[in-house]
């Protein structure tokens, strides 16, 4: 009988030490998000115009990928992807904005209200798994999901949130947001002394080359140093307590550059980023990684390299860790829908070096007057020139009409897809390929732009408001209360009435007064909270 107890308590004794380890060795990780950067403004991509020499410095102790995209050129749909692992079209995120939680009017001149989509059955903010295995989550600060956030995704979501705020040794996921390189910024800080030369810089070949393009070129590149300075205090701080070398960071753009035919087109201009992944140990630094890795497969990936296994709902795949896929994505695909008061749909695929557009709107220009871009310099003069007839030949493409209804690009030939092969005869079969690939993707994602937004808000919501999850179910049994919920779609949430943070609920809960508990559901109105006084 001693030996059996003996042989148990060893049993117990390695689950302990298995637990524990697992614990202390789940990995740290850490998102520096930069708005509205395209790679090819950076020196990890070979453009040396400017030094950033933080940046530079992750580089080279990491991964730089070279065909990283987000699957819509704008900010808002882009981050509902990477919060939930799948495609905005599937979501009913596809459209810029659908919610925005700082005013209670989103687009009144187009009939267009403020509302959060009800997403598919099973879908989640991801940092929530992260958060109900041990991890401390925290975002700084930026959120605009496209879709009103859930209770008990993040330990802490404000301008103040860190890890530091954590328990001791506690793993951590940790969010930062910079908005200096964003659109805004390039007339907001024109008038901040510039840190690089206008005259030294190389027009893009979708600009003239005048004063005006130039020191807005000369705007972003400044801001690229500000940039760097502000994540430099991050990695420092990562350094100084010990925690650099043992976390994985991902660095990362939210879509293209902050120009006209930048950011809300489908070109690679518009959806390719940059990315660089650092990982523990800075294994496989100074590396180059050429693979197709779309916004989708952030979530995934984050996931299997903190050892949980990805939800089956999720459209990324696991790029690393010990869920990681096998085959690699063939293809990448993008979508373009309503811009603010705009709306305009297009959908892309690339695969290899080709790039395949259809337009379904083909006497809308591509170049459709957004307010809020028009506050820009550049683009400002790009309307005024095309007004007068005088814009050069490569620029005037963007704002022509009619679209064609596709459009084909060599990319290794032609990087800014200003020859469009679409008509040449020896392309007879590629495009009924990219074709036949697009109207599955379609049907596959169940893509949602092919109806109007107010059909879908109609059918989302027939009363006009989001519907409200059901009352919580409870029961206390031997000194716990157990909960549950009708929807198997819905999270249950709770905290000590006294706390302002919700914690996942997982398990039975120790029988305690003053509990509140609700069930959460993305697009949902929360359930009446369930209190135990």
């Amino acid at each position: 009988m001693k030996i059996f107890q003996y042989l148990i308590g060893c049993v117990f004794f390695f689950i302990s030490c298995s637990e524990e380890k697992t614990k202390l060795t789940a990995p740290n990780i850490i998102w520096l998000v930069a708005e509205d950067q395209s790679p090819e403004f950076l020196p990890m991509y070979g453009n040396l115009t400017v030094e950033l020499p933080y940046l530079s410095g992750l580089a080279k102790d990491g991964i730089v990928f070279t065909n990283a995209y987000s699957p819509v050129p704008v900010c808002a749909p882009a981050r509902s992807a990477l919060i939930s692992g799948l495609y905005p079209t599937s979501l009913g995120t596809h459209n810029m904005r659908t919610y925005n939680a700082y005013k209670k009017e989103n687009q009144p001149s187009i009939g267009i209200p403020n509302y959060s989509p009800p997403v598919p059955e099973g879908v989640k903010m991801f940092p929530q798994y992260l958060r109900a295995n041990g991890y401390y989550t925290s975002n700084n600060a930026k959120e605009d999901y496209n879709f009103k956030k859930t209770d008990g995704v993040w330990d802490e979501s404000s301008s103040k949130a860190h890890w530091k705020n954590r328990k001791p040794s506690q793993p951590f996921f940790a969010v930062f947001n910079f908005g200096i390189t964003h659109e805004s910024q390039i007339w907001r800080q024109g008038d901040q002394p510039l840190l690089v030369n206008p005259k030294m810089l190389t027009v893009p070949p979708i600009f003239p080359d005048s004063p005006e393009v130039r020191k807005d070129l000369a705007v972003n590149y400044s801001n690229l140093i500000r940039l760097d300075k502000q994540i430099g205090k991050v990695i420092e701080q990562l350094k100084t307590e010990g925690l650099y070398e043992n976390s994985i960071i991902f660095f990362y753009g939210d879509h293209g550059g902050p120009f006209p035919r930048y950011k809300r087109a489908l070109y690679e201009t518009g959806i390719k980023v940059p990315l660089i992944i650092k990982f523990t140990g800075q294994k496989n630094a100074v590396k180059t990684n050429h693979d197709f890795i779309s916004f989708i497969d952030y979530a995934p990936t984050v996931l299997s390299l903190a050892g949980i296994k990805p939800p089956p709902v999720m459209q990324g795949k696991a790029q690393f860790g010990p869920y990681q896929v096998t085959e690699k994505s063939k293809f990448i695909y993008a979508s373009s829908d309503r811009f603010d008061e705009q709306v305009d749909r297009l959908r892309a695929i690339r695969f290899g070096n080709l790039k395949y557009i259809r337009n379904f709107n083909l006497e809308i220009s591509n170049a459709i007057p957004i307010s809020y871009r028009e506050q820009m310099p550049m683009m400002q003069q790009l309307n005024q020139l095309w007004e007068a007839q005088e814009l050069e030949l490569n620029a005037a493409a963007w704002f022509k009409v009619p679209k064609p209804i596709e459009e084909l690009y060599d990319l290794e030939q032609d990087p800014y897809e200003l020859k469009n092969l679409a008509g040449e005869i020896e392309f007879i079969d590629t495009l009924a390929f990219f074709r036949d690939r697009l109207d599955q993707w379609i049907v596959e994602t169940q893509d949602l732009g092919e109806y109007s937004e107010k059909e879908l808000i109609k059918k989302w919501f027939p009363n006009g408001n989001p519907r409200v999850l059901s009352p919580l179910s409870n029961k206390v049994e031997a000194g716990k209360i157990y909960f549950n919920h009708s929807d198997e779609g819905a999270t249950i949430v709770w905290k000590k009435t006294k706390d302002s943070v919700w914690s996942i609920y997982s398990e039975p809960l120790d029988f305690l007064n003053s509990i509140e508990a609700k069930a959460v559901r993305i697009g949902y109105d929360d359930s009446p909270i369930l209190i135990f006084n």
